[in-house]
């Protein structure tokens, strides 16, 4: 994530916050109130969407079943009125592939880091793409750590990984059927791993 984030406040007009993202060359920044709290995100089509003088939303039926809405951001003068809230976020600690995956699952291109709910950093798009040329050693070290061991609970030792040019081998012994079929989907969706070979058995409990 990139740290020392550029950020707006909620009464800040709209025309600074929109100079705070040409200055810093960024397409959206965190909207954060006085106790560093998230409470939205502006971005460059919240402001296009003020500029353009209508909604993304905008017809007939909108205007007639939801007029709040389809004003609101038409009518913004704060980075507040006009922000897209509440902020999808992610908590410090997740790994990478579960900020992909959120950022995929909410259409969105950045998602603010908070750590007890206070801002403390951003991981972008462009993050995610940088995460995909990492070395093999770093992507066997996210599997090990991030999902073996904090998703799947495996025992060190009893699944062996190996990475070569971004192909992941998965050797070894698992809990359940449910646990061999699921851990090569989740391993697939870490950034950089482009295929998941798994040989893999469930362990046998005695009766």
């Amino acid at each position: 994530m990139t740290r020392g984030v550029a950020t707006v406040t909620p009464d800040a007009p709209l025309r600074d916050a929109a100079s705070v993202l040409v200055e810093r060359r960024v397409s959206g920044v965190p909207v954060v109130g006085a106790q560093g709290e998230v409470v939205g995100v502006l971005s460059e089509a919240d402001i296009v969407t003020k500029a353009g003088g209508r909604t993304e939303r905008s017809g007939l039926l909108t205007w007639l079943f939801d007029p709040e809405f389809a004003t609101a951001k038409v009518t913004a003068e704060t980075a507040g009125e006009a922000m897209s809230a509440p902020a999808v976020t992610i908590a410090s600690g997740k790994a990478v592939h579960e900020a992909a995956r959120l950022m995929i699952d909410e259409g969105v291109n950045r998602l603010p880091v908070v750590d007890d709910g206070v801002l403390v950093g951003i991981i972008t798009r462009a993050d995610i793409v940088r995460a995909f040329t990492r070395s093999d050693a770093e992507l066997a070290s996210e599997i090990l750590d991030d999902i073996l061991r904090r998703t799947f609970w495996a025992e060190p030792g009893s699944v062996t990984v190996t990475v070569t040019d971004g192909r992941v081998a998965l050797a070894g012994q698992v809990e359940t059927e449910a646990d061999a079929e699921m851990l090569p989907l989740f391993v697939s969706r870490v950034p950089g791993v482009v295929a998941v070979d798994a040989d893999l058995r469930a362990r046998t409990h005695a009766a």
